[in-house]
Parts: structure tokens; C-alpha cells; sequence
């Protein structure tokens, strides 16, 4: 199971990381290609010391890899990273539903005068 293999700290970082628009948008970017930080703030309306620290909460989660090529630092996204926070919001998403079906299940047995 994916979220066993998964610390909750591990999973709260993956989940702080996707929490913000401007993060999901450099996963975005670079799971395409590599990319340089500069290269990346220039998409964004903030400041490249503002990017870098975007950078780093990926980084810490694992989404991205960040290495240094020249004088550039450069940003590529983790694919397999990605693929476990795939996994993992599979899992949670067939837990629930998995809860919701025998919720459905007691409450149609509540409603024909069943007993539980």
C-alpha cells in the first residue's frame, strides 16, 4: 500500500507542495524538460528569490530534482515522484469510495427497516 510506504511527514510535504498554484505550475513545466530557476521566475509575477524558495518546497517533497550546470541552477521534474502521488490519491480515492458504498449499503438497510 502506497501510503504505508509513505511517513505522514513524507505525505504532508507532498501535499504542501501541490497546495500552491504557482508550485503545481513548475511541477508542470518541468516534468516536460529541464529547466533553469530564472528561466522558470520568468513566468511568474514574483521574484526569483521567491521562485528559488518554491523550488526548494518541491524539492523537499521530492517532485523535483534540482542540480547545477554551470553557473545555472537547474530544475527537472520527478517522474517517479509523480507517479506516487498518482498512487497514492488512487488509494485514498478507492478508501473512500470504498466507505461511501457501505455507508450506502447501511442506510439502504436503514431505510427497508434493517437492523445494523
Amino acid at each position: 500500500m502506497v501510503v504505508d510506504q509513505l511517513s505522514d511527514a513524507g505525505v504532508d510535504r507532498l501535499f504542501h507542495a501541490l497546495a500552491d498554484a504557482t508550485r503545481r505550475d513548475i511541477v508542470r513545466r518541468t516534468v516536460d524538460g529541464e529547466h533553469s530557476v530564472s528561466g522558470l521566475a520568468r513566468h511568474y509575477p514574483i521574484s526569483l528569490t521567491a521562485v528559488q524558495k518554491h523550488v526548494a518546497v518541491l524539492e523537499d517533497a521530492g517532485l523535483v530534482v534540482k542540480h547545477r550546470h554551470g553557473r545555472e541552477q537547474r530544475v527537472v521534474g520527478n517522474h517517479d515522484a509523480l507517479r506516487r502521488a498518482q498512487q497514492l490519491l488512487d488509494e485514498l480515492d478507492r478508501l473512500w469510495h470504498g466507505r461511501l458504498d457501505r455507508m450506502g449499503t447501511l442506510l439502504d438497510e436503514d431505510s427497508r427497516g434493517g437492523t445494523t
